[in-house]
């Protein structure tokens, strides 16, 4: 696997893509808890000036994923267990209920239009390309989540996935765990697609309980 804190090139915002890349170093466990990075050695990294390196970190800040340090830089904020089961609960109680709502009222061929996306999540898997495999998980299901028709239930779906760690992810390149939970998407999109409300709000449950188990490394029955 190699680092999602790499070269970038040339892109629209500088900025906002080093944001995207930092906070996917530090929801996959890539940047682990208490670490302190500076906005100089980050910028050598990305290969742009430390300007932009800072303007993001500060907008991490606000999202609650790290905090300054004075005189010394950015410390890569953690989160303990109860802290983490809060938000799983949380999301469980409304994305599962949200999928059965897409199961039963939302437009087929908008819900199969989701299947080229759930390809790109087994394809990063298969590749142990991380970043795009948040970045296509994260457009798939807030894409779906999408369909329920609920603004606020998206806007908030969204800040608790932004506050999610799933620290254990970096050491799963190539497991047979995370093919599994690339597979599952699909698996999701056959319940939507063949209107099965219950089985598609009780399998998003289970695929978001992952938070709790494989992505904090720790063991699933």
């Amino acid at each position: 696997m190699g680092s999602t804190i790499r070269p970038i090139g040339d892109v629209p915002s500088i900025r906002d893509e080093v944001e995207r890349l930092l906070a996917a170093a530090i929801i996959s466990g890539e940047l682990e808890p208490a670490q302190l990075v500076t906005a100089p050695n980050l910028a050598t990294r990305f290969e742009v000036s430390a300007t932009p390196v800072r303007e993001a970190m500060i907008n991490l800040e606000k999202r609650g994923l790290v905090e300054s340090v004075r005189y010394k830089g950015f410390r890569i904020r953690g989160m303990d267990d109860s802290e983490l089961r809060e938000i799983v609960e949380v999301r469980q109680w409304l994305e599962g209920p949200a999928m059965a709502l897409v199961a039963r009222g939302a437009d087929r061929e908008r819900i199969g239009s989701f299947r080229e996306r759930a390809d790109d999540i087994v394809a990063a898997a298969l590749e142990s390309d991380l970043t795009r495999f948040l970045d296509a998980d994260h457009e798939f299901h807030l894409g779906l989540l999408r369909l329920a028709g609920n603004a606020r239930l998206l806007q908030v779906v969204t800040e608790l996935r932004g506050k999610t760690r799933l620290v254990g992810l970096a050491g799963m390149s190539g497991t047979d765990e995370l093919r599994t939970s690339a597979d599952e998407h699909h698996t999701l999109l056959d319940l939507l697609l063949s209107g099965d409300g219950e089985g598609a709000d009780l399998f998003m449950r289970r695929h978001i309980a992952h938070v709790l188990g494989w992505w904090s490394g720790k063991p699933e029955s």
